[in-house]
């Protein structure tokens, strides 16, 4: 670590590597990426065995383990929010699922204003850009990025029933969900390679590790950006117990939606209200930063299934051994996420476009590896995660003290206004229709949850606010655009009220999309190394995606 650069990086996640790879294709250009977390090890058999994907979440080696404050309309109960601390951030703790959003999605965004080059047709070339797609190109899809995506195979049994059910329901099966249409039953894919997990550190990161103009330090802890007058001028960080001061041309905060507003108001960018209240000196008045946050919650809908046919009796520690050596082979049950199909479709028809995302599991399982084997008597079962993807609700990040080792406050106001509510009991009754259709017939061994005593609307309400959790969604903090409540400019990623200073991470996202938010959090970084570096963007495709239609 050198006492200059020309850009820090502020957090090696998702859009922090991809940065750096960018950045650093110029030799000229000195990129130095600091980490809080630990380094990815090649070894490190948590990160990289994609079923293991349990492992890391609340272990703090890996994770954040963040909680939100009390959440008013959940019974007051706090809401336990993982969050990658290690190199490659949550792309190597989360559950490997890659979905755009929808065409509609950017669509909305370029709506806002100053974001009318932020629609699809400007976002897909970068999109294409950063992908390998192996299920094969097309307009749509990419062949030579460095994220390889695989797809499937979805063979179990289950799977079919899955995609069969919706059709039953009335639905349709798409080819590709982040293709020409969204809406539909389909496989998944994954950020899986060879049976391994290829996140954002293995994608981007590690390739170019040996250009001698970038550097890496890890198990680093930025306290606050430092500045003359409004401008960035470095860092303050803490690195094997010592202070140490970082001088940069640029300073890019790619912490994600939880620390980079942390770091903005820690340095004086923020609510003035806030700012004073804390003794923090105001650098800019932007009251923007950690509003407008925003997240998916979803629930496990749960079936025993009468067939010996789930993933269940894989879980049996004295299979562990076997199943590990079939994973160095890069095959067998612990070389893929499990979760290989899925469905984004609209809870009514009333919806302009889908809503609703599913994940079918052929696995009754929670995150935290739980199970609830005294309901299956077979010892199998099966699941859904679903949840609604445009929540009205909004939430919050405030640092609580001046002292950078003190977790902000976070609030999502989770259920709290009649849409929410609304959706959620649409939800619950369509997903149980879905799932007693014909196809399920020789599987279904009776719900295990919620369970037959949650029918009524208050009852369903009652459920979901006692065991929704949350899908690790959280975007939104620092917007972009040019309303009274954006931080950053859509053109540069600078900001505003600040030179040398950006953000580029899913804090930046206005509004969130439907499905996974990885992928759009990766194609901003892509877009905004062009715009960082002074590139002459992609032009924007003249392809016309399937945007929605009536429920058919």
């Amino acid at each position: 670590m050198e006492a200059r650069y020309d850009f820090v990086i502020v957090g090696g996640g998702s859009a922090g590597c991809a940065l750096a790879n960018r950045l650093s294709a110029d030799p000229s250009n000195r990129v130095l990426v600091v980490e809080a977390g630990r380094m990815d090890w090649k070894w490190d058999v948590f990160i990289h065995m994609p079923a293991a994907l349990s492992y890391p979440i609340g272990n703090r080696f890996y994770d954040w383990k963040y909680q939100t404050e009390p959440e008013k309309f959940m019974g007051g109960r706090s809401v336990y929010h993982a969050r990658g601390k290690v190199l490659g951030g949550s792309s190597s703790i989360n559950g490997m699922i890659f979905q755009r959003g929808n065409p509609a999605d950017y669509e909305k965004w370029a709506t806002q204003p100053g974001l009318e080059h932020w629609d699809f047709a400007h976002c897909l070339p970068y999109f294409k850009r950063m992908e390998t797609c192996l299920a094969g190109p097309d307009e749509w899809r990419g062949d030579d990025g460095p994220l390889v995506l695989e797809r499937g195979p979805a063979t179990n049994p289950l799977f079919g029933a899955w995609l069969e059910a919706g059709q039953q329901a009335g639905f349709r099966v798409t080819d590709d969900v982040n293709g020409f249409r969204q809406e539909g039953f389909a496989a998944f894919d994954k950020n899986v390679s060879r049976g391994r997990r290829l996140s954002a550190a293995r994608a981007y990161l590690h390739p170019v590790l040996t250009r001698p103009n970038l550097d890496l330090v890890t198990r680093a802890n930025v306290h606050r950006l430092t500045f003359e007058g409004n401008r960035c001028i470095g860092l303050e960080l803490e690195h094997r117990r010592k202070i140490r001061h970082v001088t940069a041309g640029e300073v890019i905060l790619s912490a994600g939606a939880f620390n980079s507003p942390q770091l903005l108001q820690l340095s004086g960018i923020g609510d003035p209200e806030h700012l004073a209240s804390l003794d923090i000196p105001v650098v800019s008045a932007l009251p923007g930063v950690g509003e407008n946050l925003q997240d998916h919650l979803e629930v496990y809908i749960q079936y025993a299934c009468k067939e010996p046919v789930s993933m269940q009796p894989h879980l049996a520690k004295w299979r562990a051994p076997w199943i590990g050596l079939q994973w160095l082979a890069r095959k067998g049950p612990a070389a893929t996420n499990h979760f290989e199909a899925g469905a984004f479709i609209k809870s009514n028809p009333r919806e302009p476009y889908p809503n609703l995302m599913y994940h079918f599991l052929p696995l009754a399982i929670r995150y935290d590896g739980s199970t609830s084997k005294g309901d299956m008597p077979t010892g199998h079962g099966y699941q859904v995660h679903v949840g609604p993807m445009y929540s009205d609700s909004k939430g919050t990040v405030r640092i609580t003290s001046r002292n950078p080792k003190d977790k902000p406050a976070i609030r999502f106001n989770y259920l709290s206004t009649e849409r929410d509510r609304r959706e959620w009991i649409e939800t619950i009754r369509l997903t149980r229709s879905i799932l007693n259709q014909e196809a399920f017939a020789p599987f279904n061994g009776g719900e295990i949850s919620p369970g037959d005593r949650v029918q009524t609307d208050e009852e369903i309400m009652d459920w979901v606010a006692r065991d929704a959790e949350t899908a690790l969604h959280p975007a939104g903090t620092a917007k972009m655009g040019r309303d009274d409540m954006a931080v950053i400019d859509p053109s540069s990623m600078s900001v505003y009220g600040t030179e040398g200073l950006r953000v580029v991470d899913a804090s930046v996202l206005p509004i969130i999309t439907n499905g996974n938010i990885y992928a759009p959090t990766m194609m901003v970084a892509e877009r905004a190394s062009d715009l960082i570096l002074g590139n002459e963007l992609l032009p924007a495709s003249d392809s016309t995606p399937f945007l929605s239609s009536d429920n058919e």
